[in-house]
């Protein structure tokens, strides 16, 4: 029976028996088994929910990176949770976590203690679920966070280079939530401790769960999307990429049909969504009492690089409508924003002053991408028509509110807070939001704003390419807009008398990416005498328009073939080329290029040589 909630201010939910018993607890009602370590933070998918849970007077308790290798003791020793385990592989999907683009494996891991890698399985969600389910058979798992959520339906993995069913159906967990899980998490444990039992909760929105098979002619009815099937998708290409092309319609404006997929003689059906959270919603999940901290069985095992980065950073948004074609945060945070009040913002930040150890400056002020905060659409009816993917790509849709001005003034608010010095905004900026023929939306004076009092001396933003065809395959603006911003920056730097940088992120390895692509970026970075720094090779990871071109080799949207670097050989020699200023690089890629036919492109990155 669903208790009261019991005074737990700054204490952390328990994460053993030990501390199950200092409560007075015989058993939980929900366990978090989670692939991070425990942080009690609002950064964190596994802090939100079980604190939430527990707002609502359940009793949450948290295991934390279980050793999956031994007697398995990690996995019993809170016993069994009287309603339900919850399932994530963490804040990462396991296997970006674990491993390089060329498929290497990683000598660390951000969020363990130390930064020490191994601390959690691959396919981590998996892993936890059949061991749980091996041990306790007759108790729930629901499955959710990153991982489980962008490999609902079948999808590709890198990793082992082949189509793979559903992750509901692989783990054998009962259901599974995606995308931000707060509301169905909160139904499924109200209703589970309403003793309905887990196989009839088939109607909760966000929520996945398989059924017996039934024939696919007779299935269709209104309200309802069949996929390929797992096994049409395995074996032709074509088809796996309509099955993107028709879920990224469904997902681009909130749905109302149930999405199936039939997999050997089971359905995987996926509900439609909860409505995005409201202000006052996203207020209450961030205004919960977390320690900020995490727990301290960590405090002789060295600090957690994660929590390090974000531990004084505030979160004022969530959802992102930019719809880039290798990013995930659209298809799982959604891309309506849910914008917190400043209200909420500002006590939190009031919260971090309070700190021993705060030195007054908030770390980012941000979101998926931080000039969003408050943005929607004019008429919200257009909206829910809507099937576009990207609300600013190809170009700024008008029916967009961009305004900054509520940005702007919630930075002054946030400058005024006693015990704060500086508040940088370290998360990504669209500047295609604000670099507008007119300045209608208040964006000169936002970027202005930040350029002067929320860079810490480097502004990163992500251009990500040079190349037009690759910047069309990535649903990212044109590099003319690119030059404009650096122009832009390089004036209020001048005019305010400051020495700022300018940093851009670049990918290789994209689909669309060539060699002569990655020269020509050498080439222009060069002119701008940039020396690029924030690189990244290109990682295909499930449920992205990026990932479908690269496996499919076509654009789902167009039909048209896309070439992708394959091989391990190919990646590197892309991403060298952001390394052309170094010495021992010069003459790698000038071969290359000559070899390619490209002396003109070679001459002109690494000067001519009398020696070739």
């Amino acid at each position: 029976m669903n208790r009261r909630p019991e005074n737990t201010e700054m204490q952390w939910l328990p994460s053993g028996k030990k501390e199950m018993e200092e409560r007075g607890w015989d058993e939980a009602d929900i366990i978090f088994v989670t692939g991070d370590a425990y942080i009690d933070h609002p950064s964190f998918g596994t802090a939100i929910l079980s604190r939430l849970l527990e707002s609502q007077g359940f009793r949450v308790a948290v295991v934390p990176q279980p050793n999956w290798r031994d007697d398995l003791r990690d996995f019993r020793k809170m016993g069994r949770p009287r309603l339900f385990f919850a399932v994530t592989a963490g804040a990462m999907d396991s296997m970006v976590n674990h491993y390089t683009a060329t498929k290497r494996l990683r000598s660390d891991d951000a969020y363990t203690p130390g930064g020490k890698a191994g601390f959690r399985p691959d396919n981590a969600t998996i892993v936890y679920t059949r061991i749980l389910k091996g041990l306790f058979p007759e108790t729930p798992v629901i499955i959710g966070g990153i991982e489980a959520s962008m490999r609902r339906f079948s999808h590709y993995d890198y990793w082992q280079d082949k189509v793979r069913p559903s992750i509901l159906i692989e783990s054998g967990a009962d259901m599974l939530v995606y995308g931000m899980g707060e509301k169905p998490l909160s139904e499924i444990s109200r209703l589970l401790d309403r003793n309905v039992p887990v196989e009839n909760l088939v109607n909760i929105p966000q929520t996945v769960f398989a059924s017996g098979s039934d024939e696919e002619s007779t299935a269709k009815v209104t309200g309802q999307l069949w996929l390929h099937s797992f096994e049409k998708c395995r074996s032709d290409k074509k088809k796996y990429a309509e099955n993107f092309r028709l879920l990224e319609s469904e997902s681009a404006a909130p749905g109302t049909s149930q999405i199936i997929q039939k997999t050997g003689n089971l359905k995987v059906i996926a509900n439609p969504p909860f409505p995005p959270p409201s202000e006052k919603e996203t207020d209450i999940y961030y205004d919960l009492p977390y320690t900020r901290m995490p727990h301290p069985r960590y405090r002789k095992k060295g600090a957690i690089p994660a929590f390090e980065m974000i531990k004084d950073s505030v979160t004022i948004h969530r959802g992102c409508f930019g719809g880039c074609s290798f990013c995930t945060i659209s298809a799982h945070q959604g891309k309506f924003i849910s914008s917190r009040s400043e209200r909420s913002i500002l006590d939190e930040v009031k919260k971090i002053t309070l700190n021993s150890q705060f030195r007054g400056y908030i770390s980012d002020i941000g979101g998926p991408t931080a000039n969003m905060y408050r943005m929607g659409g004019k008429d919200l009816k257009t909206c829910k028509k809507c099937k576009k993917p990207s609300c600013i790509y190809p170009a700024v849709c008008n029916n967009l509110d961009t305004s900054h001005k509520p940005l702007i003034e919630l930075y002054r608010r946030i400058r005024n807070v006693p015990g704060v010095k500086k508040a940088f905004v370290s998360s990504g900026i669209r500047y295609d939001l604000f670099l507008r023929e007119s300045d209608d939306n208040h964006g000169h004076q936002y970027v202005t704003e930040v350029i002067i009092n929320h860079v810490s001396g480097r502004l990163k933003i992500a251009p990500e390419h040079t190349s037009p065809q690759v910047l069309r395959l990535m649903r990212k603006p044109h590099f003319g807009l690119f030059r404009k911003m650096k122009r832009l920056f390089d004036k209020i730097n001048k005019d305010n008398g400051l020495n700022q940088q300018l940093i851009p992120y670049f990918i290789s390895g994209h689909p669309g990416c060539t060699v002569t692509g990655m020269a020509e970026l050498a080439e222009e970075t060069k002119k701008m005498n940039i020396k690029p720094e924030q690189v990244q090779d290109f990682t295909p990871t499930p449920m992205t328009l990026s990932t479908v071109m690269y496996y499919t080799g076509i654009d789902p949207f167009t039909g048209e073939k896309v070439y992708s670097a394959r091989t391990r050989e190919d990646k590197k020699l892309q991403n060298s080329f952001f390394f052309w200023h170094k010495k021992d690089q010069r003459l790698k890629l000038r071969r290359e290029l000559i070899k390619s036919g490209r002396k003109d492109l070679a001459e002109k990155i690494t000067g001519k040589s009398t020696g070739t």
